[in-house]
């Protein structure tokens, strides 16, 4: 899944190459190559110093926190939406849920 996430993927300016060797033995590790700007890059190195941490560290960091923040704005996306089509069927209290749940049962 991560590999199909990484081939040849293009993000503000970074590309993004897998390569997975063709091994056929499990590692832990797959090598993952970015190409950036010689502006972004030196700013990677100045916050991976700066953070204390390697540059493979780093991108597994701020990977995460993408996917993090990703999913969350999928969940209030959704959020909104079942906000609104509750409203527009007169779904407006937690009693009104409540009467709908248990009304036919």
């Amino acid at each position: 899944m991560l590999a199909d996430l990484l081939t040849n993927l293009q993000i503000y300016g970074m590309i993004l190459s897998y390569n997975s060797g063709g091994e056929a033995m499990k590692r832990r590790r797959v090598a993952v190559t970015i190409s950036l700007p010689p502006e972004i890059a030196k700013d990677y190195e100045k916050i991976a110093d700066q953070e204390a941490k390697n540059k493979s560290q780093l991108f597994r960091d701020m990977f995460l926190l993408y996917r993090r923040n990703t999913l969350e704005q999928e969940f209030l996306d959704l959020q909104r939406y079942g906000t609104k089509m509750a409203r527009e069927k007169g779904i407006l209290t937690e009693k009104d849920v409540e009467r709908i749940v248990f009304e036919d049962r």
